[in-house]
């Protein structure tokens, strides 16, 4: 590219100035490296990209990216690594033995953890001279570089905001704070709604199939359950905010015996119940610790605490 202080790079963007300050190592190319490395390809960034398996850079590399041969090398190659792995362990048995080449860098690890082992991992990286970003995905592979998809983000406010650009050539940004922890607590709050969301859906079909209803014509039923609550949180979350567990509108008591209806219904078409039993024994022990009078909402007191 004319002016470019990199020339054998096959860029594929005429965007690209200052290079020097457009660089990104992607460490990890399954579905989500692979996309996070051709969407900085696409915006112009010079790619450097290892994995374990170095075949799977092959397409990254005919697109213009540069296979590190060593993580070492990858590391070497610019200040900004994004770490696309499984989880920490994986970052850990790919980093540790290169650990000598991370002073100077900045890890943003975009896997999946605990909200203690992302602090943890701040601390050992900070142990060896690196800042640490921590992120949270709120999307699939073809999301990334689309626009509406957002990424949590957690560490130092000034390494964030230092690299903000780049990281949003991935998703639009959503930085929680300078904890370590947060973006993984964001995002695992967040995953938790939707599976369960999903689980109770399916639990739903099995329902309806057991009364030969299909999940098409359960979908219009199922979806406007969906879109009310936003209204629903909304209302009830200023109030668990207050402490305000009144049960002036519904009580326990009542959610007691609706879930307890829902339970015998699955009995009796011969489904699973494992899902609205477990339900059931939240909305029981919220009732035997004298809240059976209040809003349902009070049992995020229950679950505060570990079941005994």
């Amino acid at each position: 590219m004319l002016g470019s202080p990199h020339p054998e790079w096959n860029v594929r963007s005429s965007e690209v100035s200052m290079m020097s300050k457009r660089e990104v190592t992607v460490i990890g190319l399954g579905p989500m490296g692979r996309a996070m490395a051709n969407a900085f390809l696409d915006k112009g960034y010079r790619v450097t990209v290892w994995n374990r398996t170095a075949s799977k850079a092959d397409e990254l590399v005919a697109a213009g990216a540069e296979r590190a041969a060593t993580v070492q090398d990858a590391l070497a190659a610019g200040e900004l690594v994004v770490l696309s792995l499984t989880d920490y362990d994986a970052m850990y048995a790919i980093l540790e033995p290169a650990a000598g080449a991370l002073a100077g860098r900045v890890l943003v690890n975009l896997g999946s953890d605990t909200p203690e082992r992302a602090r943890e991992a701040a601390r050992w990286a900070a142990r060896h001279g690196a800042r640490f970003l921590t992120g949270g995905v709120q999307a699939s592979p073809p999301q990334i570089g689309q626009p509406g998809a957002s990424t949590f983000y957690s560490g130092p406010e000034e390494v964030f905001e230092a690299h903000r650009e780049a990281l949003e050539v991935l998703t639009e940004t959503n930085y929680r704070g300078a904890d370590p922890g947060l973006a993984a607590l964001y995002y695992q709050a967040t995953v938790g709604i939707f599976w369960t969301t999903v689980l109770g859906w399916l639990q739903a079909l099995a329902l309806a199939d057991a009364h030969g209803v299909s999940a098409g014509e359960l979908l219009p039923s199922a979806s406007s359950v969906l879109a009310g609550m936003p209204d629903f949180m909304g209302f009830y979350t200023q109030r668990i905010d207050a402490g305000d567990f009144a049960g002036d509108i519904e009580k326990l008591a009542m959610g007691v015996a609706s879930v307890d209806h829902v339970v015998q219904t699955a009995k009796d078409a011969g489904v699973d119940t494992t899902l609205p039993a477990a339900l059931l024994e939240v909305f029981r022990r919220g009732a035997a610790a004298g809240h059976a009078d209040d809003s349902a909402t009070r049992l995020v007191e229950i679950l505060k605490k570990p079941a005994v």
